[in-house]
């Protein structure tokens, strides 16, 4: 969440209130708005307070055509009623709302069985808020077995997590907030992602877990988990050195169960300890739901979770959050329920065909050169062709976005600086129309942009509208 400051602007700049808004307000009369940085002095009518607020966020982008975005931005309205149903309700009151609690112990059971867990009913795992607070507490868990190992040693020693450089801002969080070294690989050529035998080489008997990445947000590819299993394998073999792996499978744990069955990345890895995803990215379910997962109760120590009995009953919990509603857990469960994986499958298998139809229209611009396909996660990666030299991806994004569409242009991580690309989230909801719309408005763009005399974007390193 961005951190805010006062505002920029001296306030006291005069609005109005259209009259046609409501009743008169009885302390500033009909038109005049109320103070934007203070609070007002009597109550607004709803109607009036509704409609101003409306108005105002009318000036968003329009997130379906966010291309930027993995979060769902479409659902079903049955599921919207659900939600609205079950927004008062505590998801950590259990006790108050044991029904709400099932759904979400079914939740994990399920996603245990989709993830090859070896005993999916040995298998614990919590909602969240998202992903970010998974990968925080499969994090800690991490953190905690490795004391455990080397209590002896901790805390003197400095434990240390290995990771790709192209991790999302989470596991950088995780690094800063409890005190881990973080240690990266970087990118090569055109690796963009974490290689397996790098990763093996940083570890050592500080070494709390690798993460292994199921869905890059930097370009959409998965990591090769099975390789990085083996790397460690054989590194356990030759040192004694035992290191779990966290699946961040943010994206990919929800594609790759559906449309890459023979893929190894999960529980049937034995290496793996713990997995998250979103339940808000391709789980289908707007924001904010996530999930973790540990293979058994071994993997998750049992002095970090806490037993609270002030609400009723006797509640276990692991969260950073403590309060928080009910609704994302209940429309998580409504989407299992009405697509299964037969329904899942067909979805996620349009999204891909999207993703993958679309980056091959782009490829055939011939003013770009494709990174990825969109053949893992429904996500592509583009520059520029070396041959184009009248503008840059920023120039794209910017200009894409004045015809409505959200499409990310940044630079890539250390020792891939020098790469700046466009990236495009294919979610459900963008169909092959919206495909055929984006690439007529990319196409009717290029003749104005061959003709700039250079690249406009004054500053290189800045990204447009990129958000992990």
């Amino acid at each position: 969440m961005p951190l805010h400051t006062g505002p920029a602007k001296p306030a006291g700049r005069p609005s109005t209130v259209n009259p046609f808004y409501g009743e008169a307000n009885p302390v500033s009369g009909m038109t005049e708005a109320p103070p934007q940085h203070r609070l007002p002095e009597g109550p607004l009518p709803p109607a009036t307070a509704y409609q101003l607020v409306h108005d105002e966020l009318m000036l968003d982008g329009n997130s379906r055509l966010n291309l930027a975005t993995f979060v769902t931005t479409w659902m079903e309205p049955q599921a919207g009623v659900l939600m609205a149903e079950c927004r008062d309700k505590n998801m950590i009151d259990k006790d108050e709302y044991p029904r709400t609690a099932e759904l979400e112990r079914r939740c994990v059971a399920m996603l245990a069985d989709l993830w090859n867990a070896p005993d999916p009913a040995a298998a614990v795992g919590c909602s969240t808020t998202g992903s970010s607070e998974a990968c925080m507490l499969a994090g800690m868990a991490l953190k905690r077995r490795w004391a455990q190992r080397n209590a002896d040693r901790y805390p003197g020693a400095r434990p240390n997590l290995v990771m790709g450089v192209n991790v999302q801002v989470c596991w950088e969080k995780f690094c800063a907030f409890w005190e881990v070294e973080m240690r990266q690989v970087p990118m090569e050529g055109d690796r963009f992602h974490l290689d397996p035998q790098a990763a093996a080489d940083l570890c050592d008997e500080n070494t709390i877990g690798v993460v292994g990445i199921l869905g890059s947000t930097f370009d959409g590819s998965y990591e090769p988990i099975d390789e990085l299993c083996a790397a460690l394998d054989e590194l356990q073999e030759r040192t004694g050195l035992d290191i779990p792996v966290h699946v961040d499978g943010a994206s990919g744990a929800m594609v790759a169960p559906f449309l890459d069955e023979h893929l190894r990345w999960d529980f049937r890895l034995p290496r793996v300890a713990s997995i998250n995803t979103s339940g808000h990215k391709y789980g289908l379910v707007y924001p904010g739901v996530g999930w973790a997962l540990w293979r058994s109760a071994a993997e998750l120590p049992e002095e970090l979770v806490f037993r609270v009995n002030y609400l009723g009953g006797d509640m276990p919990t692991f969260a950073l959050n403590f309060s928080r509603p009910g609704a994302q857990v209940v429309a998580q469960y409504y989407t299992f329920l009405r697509l299964g994986r037969a329904g899942f499958e067909a979805v996620q298998r349009t999204t891909r065909d999207v993703a993958m139809g679309l980056a091959k229209r782009v490829a055939a611009l011939g003013d770009f050169r494709l990174l990825t396909r969109g053949d893992e996660l429904p996500v592509f990666a583009f520059t520029t062709a070396t041959d184009v030299s009248a503008y840059d991806v920023f120039d794209v994004s910017r200009r894409m976005r004045e015809r409505g569409w959200l499409v990310p242009a940044y630079t890539f991580p250390p020792h891939r600086e020098d790469l700046s690309v466009l990236r495009v989230v294919c979610r459900n909801g963008f169909s092959s129309d919206l495909a055929e719309l984006f690439v007529e408005d990319l196409e009717r763009l290029l003749p104005e942009l061959r003709r700039q005399p250079g690249p406009s974007t004054h500053d290189k390193g800045a990204a447009t509208g990129f958000h992990h």
